[in-house]
């Protein structure tokens, strides 16, 4: 398998749902759009921001599907699905769905009910899910607040280093700097380091970082495009006042709530997603109000992402 590092900024989408809390694959090509009219180089399916815990096994396919007809035949465009959870049967089973229906990747996080109890356990658990579909590349993915297993990616990578030749990199949604510029200096710089946190995009960019996954990507990438340009050209001050606009930005999704906030974001934008299933709390008609206000302060309309063409069902 041929070993290519990706770059720039990957969108991990929302699942777009009906009001009832259906799925709303009909939206999904216009996201595509969305996403690569703005710049995004890639999307990272049913992860976190994706609901992919609420999903079931079914809907998870469907929604895999559906994006893979939508970003059919644009290798510029990389869809990376999450098959990872707490049953590694079902991760086998998605891993294959995915190198079935030709997605770019597949990503799997630690099972975090029976957890792993230690690093060689978790790079069992990631050999298992790779075998299933060994022609696509393996990403795993670190997010250690979320399902509380946080062993040093380092020693997961010295762990799986010729053990598993489709592991091409992390998704590292964790704060730990040293780890995370050790991982990118292992083995020559042989493995992707995608970074996981839109807030400090700044500082991994000046580490090394070449690409990263992220929510606000969805609906904020021209901020973060203008971000990369202004740290890349030598603009510091520049780069550091973009952050912390991101942030700002950011700080609106603690303040109503959560992630479901990133949904309100995209309503904003255009691109309806519906709303988060339980148990995630969705904002009143009031909040929202109250949410617009604080949006239009921050000056969203001048660097938010914008869709061409919306088709929404």
């Amino acid at each position: 398998m041929k070993r290519t590092h990706l770059h720039g900024l990957i969108a991990a989408p929302f699942t777009p749902m009906h009001a009832d809390g259906s799925l709303n694959l009909a939206l999904i090509p216009a996201y595509y759009q969305l996403l690569k009219e703005n710049g995004n180089t890639g999307a990272f399916i049913c992860g976190s921001t994706g609901e992919g815990v609420s999903l079931t096994l079914e809907e998870k396919k469907q929604v895999a599907e559906a994006w893979a007809v939508a970003a059919k035949g644009d290798a510029s465009f990389k869809v990376i699905t999450l098959v990872g959870g707490t049953c590694l049967q079902d991760a086998v089973d998605l891993a294959a769905h995915a190198q079935q229906i030709k997605l770019d990747a597949i990503a799997f996080t630690a099972p975090f009910y029976f957890k792993p109890a230690s690093v060689q356990a978790l790079a069992q658990c990631c050999q298992v899910v790779a075998e299933a579909a060994p022609e696509l590349p393996f990403y795993y993915y670190h997010i250690p607040v979320l399902t509380g297993v946080g062993f040093p990616m380092l020693d997961l990578l010295r762990e799986v280093e010729g053990q598993i030749a489709t592991f091409a990199g992390i998704k590292y949604t964790h704060e730990d700097f040293m780890d995370f510029l050790s991982c990118l200096h292992f083995a020559h710089g042989k493995y992707d380091m995608l970074w996981g946190r839109d807030e400090n995009l700044l500082a991994a960019l000046a580490l090394g970082a070449k690409g990263g996954v992220g929510s606000t990507y969805n609906y904020a990438a021209p901020l973060y495009t203008a971000l990369i340009d202004a740290y890349e050209q030598g603009r510091l001050e520049e780069a550091r006042q973009l952050q912390e606009q991101s942030i700002s930005m950011i700080r609106l999704l603690g303040k109503y709530g959560g992630i479901a906030t990133g949904k309100m974001y995209m309503k904003l934008i255009g691109l309806d997603c519906g709303g988060f299933r339980l148990p995630i709390r969705n904002m009143s008609q009031e909040q929202f109000t109250l949410f617009q206000n604080d949006v239009a302060a921050l000056g969203f309309d001048s660097f938010c992402s914008r869709p061409a063409r919306v088709a929404q069902t």
